[in-house]
């Protein structure tokens, strides 16, 4: 319940005046500053800032792109990585928004890049190169605002590499398997790299993880569905659905337990699930209406089962 309105209820219900309604919201911290706002607030300003430039600086070379030559263009983005991370080096307590301006350049160098010599490589080598240059920064700052950008970074180089091995095309075949899996696993590998078991020297919090395993849910989930209605076998459909319970599994455990990232995955795993189910109830020739509702029954019966032992698992831990 939201502590404001149960205060405006407490009040309400005991007939409370002014000023003892004034005492009561002073008692409940109305009028207290947020815990740790002054340490927050500052950092998360800076980040923002520093996200805010990097990705201006990109836009104003594109804004500008005939009065600057190429080699000033080049020589822009180098000068703003090498200051970046001179200035990180120098500033201990600057280093987070400077080291996200360095990450955040070197993929504006590496688009320039492609843009200028047109080398005929695929996106995906731009995003992996980019994701594996931006790793020592990531190993230096040790936090989320870095580790959670080269994610989303790795996720793409992942998407596009298996869009790339497939011929360029969505359509899911079985004799892609092996694209498919190894795209999954490069993605679930990149979730374990930033997970607790290694915290000790990446130094990632839950953020990075948690938009890992979503991203890597929808991709799983996404890939296998469309398996699901597009192949007879299906067995892209069940090497998903191994991998995302294989992934409930291991975030249930203590060591590994997010409620965030549990969630994500158990809800992708629902979704290959029901899909399943639809696929059996309908393709055969019965009663359209009664497949329906029986998949509605079960569907509902399954997202009731998931979220109870969520639940459950979360007052565990909390006890």
């Amino acid at each position: 319940m939201d502590l404001r309105l149960a205060v405006y209820e407490l009040a309400s219900s005991n007939g409370l005046d002014a000023q003892k309604t004034r005492q009561l919201h002073a008692l409940a911290g109305f009028q207290r500053e947020p815990s740790r706002l002054s340490y927050w607030l500052p950092r998360g300003v800076a980040v923002l800032g520093a996200a805010l430039l990097g990705l201006g600086l990109i836009f104003w070379i594109a804004a500008n792109w005939e009065e600057l030559g190429r080699m000033g263009r080049f020589a822009l983005l180098q000068a703003v990585f090498l200051a970046s991370c001179v200035g990180a080096f120098c500033l201990p307590k600057a280093r987070l928004p400077l080291l996200l301006i360095a990450l955040l350049s070197i993929g504006g160098l590496f688009a320039y890049f492609g843009q200028t010599y047109q080398t005929g490589a695929d996106p995906w080598q731009l995003f992996a190169v980019w994701a594996v240059l931006a790793l020592p920064l990531c190993l230096v700052a040790r936090s989320d605002v870095l580790w959670t950008p080269w994610m989303l970074v790795l996720a793409t180089a992942a998407t596009l590499w298996m869009q790339a091995q497939a011929g360029h095309r969505w359509r899911i075949d079985s004799a892609d398997l092996g694209i498919f899996v190894t795209g999954w696993l490069v993605l679930l590998l990149a979730c374990a790299f930033v997970s607790p078991l290694l915290v000790r020297w990446t130094g990632a919090g839950p953020w990075a993880l948690r938009l890992g395993l979503m991203l890597a849910t929808i991709l799983i989930t996404g890939t296998a569905i469309s398996a699901l209605f597009s192949n007879e076998l299906g067995t892209p459909y069940w090497a998903g659905l191994a991998l995302l319970a294989v992934a409930c599994a291991l975030l249930a455990t203590r060591r590994l337990f997010d409620v965030f990232g549990l969630s994500a995955v158990a809800l992708g795993l629902n979704t290959l699930l029901v899909g399943g189910l639809g696929r059996a109830l309908l393709s055969g020739s019965g009663d359209g209406i009664g497949a329906l509702v029986m998949l509605g029954l079960l569907a509902a019966a399954l997202l009731a089962v998931t979220v109870q032992g969520i639940l459950w698992r979360t007052r565990q831990e909390a006890a």
